[in-house]
């Protein structure tokens, strides 16, 4: 037996004007979706405890089978096990954006313009990085430069209990009521402060400037959590597996749990990712012995952080075609399998950051026959007779253990 996740980051959402109160799964084309969903099992499930916050990390542990509530510690320290960034226990790790804040005036008066500092490359953001690193690291604290826009600061002896607001949550916003606050916030003010000095003036910002491109010319944490530790997956369930995503949290959640990561060549965290090669790669690590595979695309949050309907439309027409369509004609060569297809969370496209609410998951099995004639979408899942799953995280439960098709 086969059994294959692909998870779009986000693509749940709410009705969208723009669409005629459809949500973005109701209006994309989305045949392959459509297909599982009227072969197996659809349903909801409640991917974010209460009391959590709807991140994709809480999210994603769920859908992978851990409860939050005994295994999360934070999203920095998942991100620095991908990055092999090796967290004492007294370190505390510290995600670590490189944003665009308005020019001029106070800081504490400015505007979150861009939490990803229009998609910064990788190579350009090494650079800044490697200069706060210069600057500002010190005997407690070390920065580690990741991809894009996304980084990593390890604080020795700091608390994990400092108020931090994630950049996303804030875009447009005046970031003055956002600012850190609570135990050990003096410090990482001032470290924000002195880095948008640095990095104003820095010539990669420079040159970014001259192109009409949005700037990093501020650090912001958040996400901040200790060292993390994850039950084995090939104990829980006693099958291998692999994860394939472009993106540290993932990859990090997937190292604790065990899981092989596949690297993928032009995958990204966004819409220009390869789409088909995370399909191809998937289907390559189960005929080499794998059973198990869980891919990540991150696309469709991408869309809804920055309010790009149309992105978000077509990551998931992206998905459905060459995710989920290369999938189901690849995964015939198996004797049988199980595919699922589902969000972590929503991520609205009226607030452009996550939602807490229940999304659609859909399972179909190789053997399984036509159930119904349906569609894949948020409304549809939640129809009279459909399957809730209030636990989260009891989701892969019931998928490894085909409990759907008993």
């Amino acid at each position: 037996m086969k059994y294959v996740i692909i998870l779009g980051d986000g693509m749940a959402d709410y009705g969208c004007p723009e669409l005629g109160n459809r949500t973005p799964l109701e209006y994309a084309r989305t045949p392959n979706m459509d297909f599982i969903a009227s072969r197996g099992v659809m349903g909801l499930v409640r991917t974010v405890p209460d009391n959590f916050p709807p991140g994709s990390d809480v999210a994603n542990l769920s859908v992978m089978g851990y409860d939050p509530v005994k295994y999360y510690t934070g999203r920095s320290p998942l991100e620095a096990v991908s990055m092999g960034v090796k967290l004492e226990e007294q370190d505390v790790a510290f995600r670590c954006n490189l944003v665009t804040l308005s020019e001029g005036g106070e800081y504490a008066n400015k505007t979150m313009v861009d939490y990803s500092a229009g998609e910064i490359s990788t190579l350009e953001a090494r650079e800044l990085i490697a200069e706060v690193n210069r600057k500002l690291a010190d005997i407690d604290k070390k920065y580690y430069a990741g991809v894009s826009y996304r980084h990593l600061m390890v604080w020795s002896d700091a608390t994990a209990s400092t108020v931090l607001t994630p950049p996303h949550d804030i875009s447009g916003k005046t970031i003055t009521d956002h600012l850190p606050r609570e135990e050990g916030a003096a410090i990482l003010l001032d470290i924000m402060k002195k880095s948008n000095e640095i990095l104003s003036s820095h010539p990669a910002n420079t040159a970014r400037r001259e192109k009409g491109m949005n700037t990093a010319n501020s650090l912001w944490f958040w996400g901040q959590g200790k060292r993390p530790f994850l039950p084995k997956f090939t104990d829980k369930y006693g099958i291998r597996g692999a994860v394939i995503s472009a993106v540290d949290l993932i990859r990090g959640i997937g190292i604790c749990a065990g899981l092989e990561v596949v690297d993928v060549h032009g995958a990204t965290g966004n819409i220009h990712t390869d789409f088909r090669g995370k399909a191809l790669a998937a289907l390559a690590t189960l005929r080499q012995g794998n059973d198990f595979v869980y891919i990540h695309i991150e696309a469709p949050d991408e869309a809804g952080h920055q309010g790009d309907l149309q992105t978000k439309l077509k990551a998931i027409e992206e998905i459905d075609e060459k995710v989920i369509g290369t999938l189901l004609g690849g995964m015939e060569e198996f004797e049988d399998y199980r595919l699922m297809v589902l969000p972590d969370h929503p991520t609205p496209m009226c607030t452009m950051t996550h939602a807490t609410d229940p999304v659609p998951f859909a399972v179909c099995a190789k053997t399984a026959g036509v159930l119904r004639n349906v569609r894949y979408d948020e409304k549809n899942a939640a129809a009279g007779g459909m399957t809730f799953i209030k636990d989260g995280y009891t989701l892969m439960d019931k998928f490894i253990g085909d409990q759907f098709f008993r």
